[in-house]
């Protein structure tokens, strides 16, 4: 017999967190870092991310200045653009940017025969992002560590989180030994759900 847990509305994301809390345990992650970490399994109903996720030292950090100083967002789909909370977001100043569908982007990937997702990173340097979450291109966060090895890019923070078997574990993989701050996760598993939950949760702290 199924038996449904009887509980208030308002009470059930504050529940969902206190069972994961129970579930996980200790673990290695600051009190900020556990924060992200916690979202990310409550949008994924998945507790492998507690053990594939991975901050550089000063990842938080670095986040949170970059949102309370009213800097966008930018993201590889309208999923994200979507999910992010701009209720949470718009009191700081910034937005959230996808140029995937934009005309411009269409004809610069066909001009450089690349993706859509490589195009729309391209056309995103000069707007002023201060993180970058991608979930679902590889392509697009290859492009996005190519152009900050080249200068030419310098977002505050690459959360690249993309799923799938075709490049997405090596691009996190090169992410993760990458000297500036990011937030990632290791292996197939990722997706524009985790690279949403990361962000709000950043918002949040902010």
């Amino acid at each position: 017999m199924v038996t449904l847990q009887q509980i208030a509305p308002q009470d059930i994301e504050a529940e969902s967190f206190r069972i994961i809390e129970s579930e996980i345990g200790a673990t290695g992650f600051s009190p900020d870092e556990f924060a992200v970490v916690r979202r990310v399994i409550h949008a994924t109903g998945d507790f492998s991310f507690a053990e594939n996720l991975r901050f550089h030292p000063e990842a938080i950090k670095a986040a949170l200045l970059a949102i309370r100083e009213g800097k966008n967002i930018l993201v590889d789909v309208n999923m994200a653009a979507n999910g992010i909370s701009t209720a949470l977001l718009t009191p700081f100043g910034g937005r959230v940017i996808c140029r995937i569908k934009e005309l411009e982007t269409v004809a610069l990937a066909k001009k450089n025969r690349s993706t859509r997702s490589d195009a729309a990173m391209t056309r995103a340097t000069k707007d002023n992002i201060g993180i970058v979450a991608i979930g679902n291109a590889p392509t697009a966060l290859l492009k996005v560590m190519e152009m900050i090895d080249q200068g030419i890019f310098s977002p505050d923070l690459v959360i690249g989180v993309p799923v799938g078997f075709v490049n997405a574990m090596e691009s996190k993989q090169l992410l993760a030994e990458k000297p500036y701050p990011f937030i990632t996760s290791l292996g197939r598993k990722g997706g524009t759900p985790v690279a949403v939950a990361a962000v709000n949760a950043l918002l949040r702290l902010a």
